[in-house]
């Protein structure tokens, strides 16, 4: 089977981090314990599929030898019947096996933190941040997921400067990472009366948010700055200092949360927030490391990207990355978003599927 030495080197380290599991000091260290213990956790389907293979590989030689030793023409058939069963049994188990070593993003199963941003446009473009909240708000209800705003600075004329939330469920990341970017829309603004058309553009991005032991915050290193809430009108705005500004000292990163009337809760949520960005920095300069070729899939998420056009007019939707174009904008802006999201999965796939077989034939 192709890609056996990489199914080898994974038995290898589930089983080294058995043993580092059973360390004293290990088990006295909580952050190292959970890092060992979810990188375990991860690794413990596919070690369980490749011991299933060799289970079945010693079945194959043991019925092939019993085979080939036998006179009685009948005992000969049945064990030759076992071996078509065993074989078809093999390939199928290998066609898996060769799923999981192509891999899936490995945040996949992660939560994320959207930020929305109005770009050109003015006006208009708050007012597209704020239809394309409420697409996000309506598909994740759509899959059962949980919807927090974080902050956001809303406008005067029903839209957003900028809305920050956390999306929590099964495959959040995993089918919303391909989000980030520029969204550009193309329609008459309201306020228009000559009736031309205008084009504005949103930034999104997509931050898969991070568990604590992933990213130590020192509370030596954070800058916590209380301030009374501004925005929306209400019993409780403007009363209380329960606004949080945490700023990051050696990155420089500041996170804003005033959602909450609760202190307590917005320095929750801006920690959160923060754990996500500095994880996306990680990240980042993790994928400047990686050739082009590996890097660039279906789009890298970069916020300055342009990957969608929402056309009014003619109710299109591009996306100018895999030159997708359908005509059901209203739905879309329902939510309805699987259209758009399974061919740029799929696209995806393919992509690592590539490269998987070019690193085989390569030796890689």
């Amino acid at each position: 089977m192709k890609g056996l030495k990489g199914l080898e080197e994974k038995l290898s380290r589930y089983e080294t981090l058995e043993r580092l599991l059973a360390q004293p000091d290990v088990i006295a260290d909580r952050v190292k314990y959970q890092k060992t213990a979810r990188e375990l956790a991860t690794l413990s389907p596919l070690v369980k599929k490749v011991r299933e293979y060799q289970k079945l590989l010693r079945q194959i030689a043991q019925t092939r030898e019993f085979s080939s030793k036998q006179s009685d023409p009948e005992m000969k058939t049945l064990a030759d019947e076992e071996l078509k069963t065993l074989e078809a049994q093999r390939a199928s188990l290998e066609a898996s096996l060769e799923e999981s070593l192509i891999g899936e993003d490995p945040s996949g199963h992660r939560n994320v933190i959207v930020e929305i941003r109005s770009g050109t446009g003015g006006a208009e473009a708050s007012l597209f941040v704020a239809d394309i909240f409420r697409m996000y708000h309506k598909y994740a209800a759509h899959r059962d997921w949980k919807v927090e705003v974080v902050d956001s600075h809303p406008t005067e004329t029903g839209g957003f400067k900028e809305i920050i939330f956390s999306v929590e469920g099964e495959e959040v990341y995993q089918r919303l990472k391909f989000e980030g970017g520029v969204h550009r829309v193309q329609r008459v603004p309201t306020t228009e009366a000559s009736g031309r058309i205008h084009t504005s553009a949103i930034t999104v991005a997509i931050l898969p948010q991070a568990e604590e032991v992933e990213v130590d915050l020192k509370p030596s290193d954070l800058r916590v700055d209380v301030y009374r809430s501004s925005g929306k009108g209400g019993q409780g705005v403007n009363t209380t200092d329960s606004a949080v500004r945490i700023t990051h000292l050696p990155t420089g990163i500041v996170v804003t949360c005033q959602d909450e009337r609760s202190q307590l809760k917005n320095k929750q949520k801006a920690l959160k927030v923060l754990r996500a960005r500095l994880l996306q920095k990680r990240n980042d300069e993790a994928e400047e490391k990686i050739s082009q070729e590996r890097r660039a899939m279906v789009g890298t998420g970069d916020r300055s990207e342009k990957i969608r056009t929402y056309n009014f007019p003619d109710r299109r939707v591009t996306d100018h990355r895999i030159g997708l174009t359908v005509h059901n904008l209203e739905e879309i802006l329902e939510g309805d978003l699987d259209g758009l999201i399974e061919p740029l999965l799929k696209e995806e796939w393919e992509a690592r599927l590539d490269r998987f077989k070019g690193e085989e034939g390569s030796g890689s």
